[in-house]
């Protein structure tokens, strides 16, 4: 019935408010940030002004704002910003007044408003249809014009304060690198600080959504996930732009490609996912730069491997938290699909009671989360909508769990486990190949994967 009713509210609200426009932006200097404005309107009735503001440090390159070529920058994150604001009427069309998209750059921007949002219009019980649920109309013929610049071989790296960020520290530890972060929070300055650095080598980006936003989403309006990754990737290219820092690594393993529901192709990550990676490199080299680099380097592992390369830095343990619940109380909620798939994905190669330390409590004993653990191991439709491994991944690391047990008793999670699969787990996967799996599909350079494979020791 909810999703009936979102169907009809969807048709009701593209009906009201038919069009939505990206009007400007504008970038100041406030001493100590520049700040960028982007205003947005619905149909005339609201207006929207979302900020983002780069705190100034010595090694940014901030006169470089007066370069029209930033103004193209600028322009792309208010598109991704955009999709924020759209979402809570979507309508049907979108008017563009900044900047002249040409067709093959509106093609590539509805794909990533249809795919990013492919969640919010499943859980919404909407059916658009990717040819005809927007048409993006631009009303003026000012041309984007690419970044030239000088750049040196350092690397942009996004941190935001869980395993996979410190895996990529130290991978390119030794090289040149600013990491960069989004609304810090403090395990991700606690990662970085463990990586040798401060934030004051540190870009630091804040971001604030309009409240008039929370509002309509507190009247009723629409809402649901965004693509939250791409805005990563987008001011990762500010980021290389203001450094000079050519390489934005992220930090994305290979299992960001398996969709949430598999019957749909719904994918929680898909910002994250090969897919995006190569089409937003398309993007950046057609509309950008000619020289800025933005890829994962942990793009070829799985979530099981990039786990045996945490547990051997014991020095990031206490540091990261991921969990989006409570990582703003710089805690492991300890109830959510987050905090499970990361403490299942890392108990085959750290011990029982450090792990319980980290998380708060023994995960694998809360029978409050075997619900949870039924969607992470494929005995429902959906995975839960959160960034967490592939249901292989997952039963990869219980069967690695379960070995250890021979006949004793289980904690509840893997007696629940060995009871579904009927005793046949370690028919389910082959770890031993999971293990040693190394993704052929990346972008690294010969030598970021020599790098990488040095630490896997194979």
């Amino acid at each position: 019935m909810i999703k009936q009713n979102n169907r009809k509210k969807y048709s009701g609200l593209r009906s009201q408010y038919p069009y939505f426009i990206y009007e400007s932006f504008e970038w100041q200097d406030t001493g100590g940030s520049i700040g960028v404005r982007f205003d947005f309107n619905l149909a005339g009735s609201y207006h929207f002004h979302p900020v983002i503001r780069v705190l100034k440090r010595d090694f940014l390159a901030t006169g470089l704002f007066h370069d029209r070529a930033m103004d193209t920058i600028l322009f792309n994150l208010g598109m991704i910003e955009l999709i924020s604001y759209w979402k809570a009427a979507c309508p049907p069309k979108v008017i563009i007044r900044p900047f002249h998209l040409d067709s093959n750059r509106t093609e590539w921007w509805k794909k990533l408003y249809f795919n990013g949002l492919g969640e919010f219009f499943y859980l919404n019980g909407l059916r658009p249809r990717p040819d005809d649920f927007l048409e993006i109309i631009t009303e003026t013929d000012r041309q984007p014009v690419k970044l030239q610049r000088s750049f040196s071989d350092g690397y942009i790296i996004p941190v935001g304060g869980g395993k996979d960020s410190a895996v990529s520290l130290e991978v390119l530890k030794g090289k040149q690198m600013h990491p960069m972060v989004i609304n810090p929070l403090p395990p991700m300055f606690e990662t970085i600080g463990h990586a040798g650095m401060t934030a004051g080598d540190t870009v630091i980006i804040e971001r604030d959504i309009d409240p008039l936003l929370l509002d309509l989403n507190d009247r009723g309006f629409l809402n649901g996930h965004t693509p939250f990754s791409a805005l990563v990737a987008m001011m990762g290219v500010l980021a290389a732009a203001l450094t000079g820092y050519r390489n934005i690594a992220l930090s994305n393993e290979s299992s960001a490609n398996e969709a949430t529901v598999a019957a749909g192709g719904i994918n929680h990550q898909y910002s994250k996912s090969w897919e995006f990676e190569k089409d937003f490199r398309w993007y950046t080299g057609q509309c950008l730069s000619d020289d800025i680099r933005y890829f994962s380097l942990l793009r070829p592992l799985n979530e099981l491997r990039i786990a045996s390369l945490f547990a051997g830095m014991p020095q990031y343990f206490h540091a990261v938290r991921s969990c989006n619940v409570a990582g703003a109380d710089n805690a492991w909620c300890g109830r959510c699909p987050k905090c499970l798939f990361a403490f299942i994905i890392l108990s085959p190669f750290i011990d029982k009671q450090t792990l319980t330390l980290m998380f708060g409590k023994n995960m694998l004993g809360d029978r409050e989360l075997t619900g949870i653990l039924d969607q992470m191991t494929g005995f429902t439709a959906e995975k839960p909508f959160d960034c967490v491994g592939t249901i292989g991944e997952t039963k990869a690391a219980l069967d690695l769990l379960i070995r250890r047990y021979h006949g004793r008793e289980m904690p509840a999670l893997l007696g629940h486990y060995h009871t579904k699969t009927n005793g046949q787990e370690m028919s389910q996967v082959d770890v031993a190949g999971m293990l040693k799996a190394f993704n052929t599909e990346h972008f690294l350079n010969p030598e970021e994967e020599n790098r990488l494979r040095s630490l896997l020791h194979d």
